[in-house]
């Protein structure tokens, strides 16, 4: 399966703004739901401008295991977003 229209749409997010899993698999009635949106976006190749960072879990969670965990907490911090303790978006 291409995973371009899950990264198309990813594109399109704002700087300074989230989406998560579920609205993106929502938007593009993909069997799998939010679980095919993780899917590629941990296939997700370097290099293209995929803002990867700008996808989350339900309810603002910050999802993605470490090292990448942090450096998404450091690109979303650099973005403007406000993160709380809980790695939730405030």
């Amino acid at each position: 399966m291409s995973w371009e229209p899950v990264y198309r749409l990813v594109k399109r997010i704002p700087r300074g703004r989230v989406t998560t899993y579920g609205t993106l698999a929502k938007a593009l009635r993909l069997a799998g739901g939010a679980r095919a949106v993780g899917y590629a976006m941990a296939a997700c190749p370097n290099g293209r401008g995929i803002p990867w960072h700008r996808v989350v879990g339900a309810g603002g969670r910050l999802t993605i295991p470490e090292p990448h965990g942090s450096l998404q907490r450091r690109l979303l911090e650099a973005e403007g977003i406000k993160i709380g303790d809980a790695r939730r978006i405030d």
